[in-house]
Order: structure tokens, then C-alpha cells, then sequence
């Protein structure tokens, strides 16, 4: 029986927190704002292992702030914008001065030709 002082979904909320907490995965949300991207056009982006970057999307994941759609031999992550801290991290993302150039050059990729949006 659950402990009637311990609201029901803390655990996701947690794991939400602490994904934020991070200034790389901040980063990858922001990426991801306005286009899927492969995991390798991801890590094109940063300076870190890949094994880093697997850990930093897993984390993203868990927290439901991303989602990961398998198409051929590629994995694309996109917002999972059906949550509002997913669309709340969206907005803020386009005032933060680290953010909101990170949003352009997602659009920017967005209307690459041949590249399918989500």
C-alpha cells in the first residue's frame, strides 16, 4: 500500500528535475525543440562521448521529456510535447541566451530539404 503522504508520480517528477539540472541535456532539449535528430547528429553538436550522450538521452527519456522513434538503422529523438514541463522547457528555451540560439539552428535544420520534421 502506498504511503498516503507521499504524492502518487514523484519518482517522474524527480527524474524530470534532475534532467534539467544538466547543462548539456538543456542543451539537447533546445536542439530538439523545432526537429527530430539522430543521435549522431546530436553528438555532432558536442564534445563528449558517445557513451556520455547515450547516458545524457537515456536520462531525457526516462524523464519523458524525449522520445526515441527507431526509422531503419537510425534512432531519431524528438520533444515529447505532450507534456507541459516538455512545453514549458520549449518556451523558456527561446529566452535563454543559451537556448534560444540553439532553437534557430534547430529551425534552421528543420527546413533543410529531405529532412522529415515530428
Amino acid at each position: 500500500m502506498a504511503n498516503c503522504y507521499e504524492p502518487i508520480g514523484t519518482m517522474k517528477e524527480d527524474n524530470v528535475f534532475a534532467a534539467l539540472a544538466s547543462t548539456p541535456r538543456r542543451k539537447i532539449l533546445a536542439y530538439l525543440s523545432e526537429t527530430s535528430l539522430t543521435a549522431g547528429e546530436i553528438a555532432d553538436r558536442f564534445d563528449m562521448t558517445k557513451p556520455s550522450l547515450s547516458k545524457h538521452l537515456r536520462i531525457l527519456e526516462d524523464a519523458g521529456l524525449v522520445k526515441s522513434d527507431k526509422r531503419g538503422q537510425y534512432v531519431h529523438y524528438s520533444l515529447a510535447d505532450d507534456n507541459l514541463l516538455g512545453t514549458l522547457h520549449n518556451l523558456l528555451a527561446t529566452f535563454c541566451p543559451v537556448g534560444g540560439p540553439l532553437k534557430k539552428e534547430s529551425a534552421a535544420l528543420s527546413k533543410k530539404p529531405g529532412r522529415g520534421t515530428t
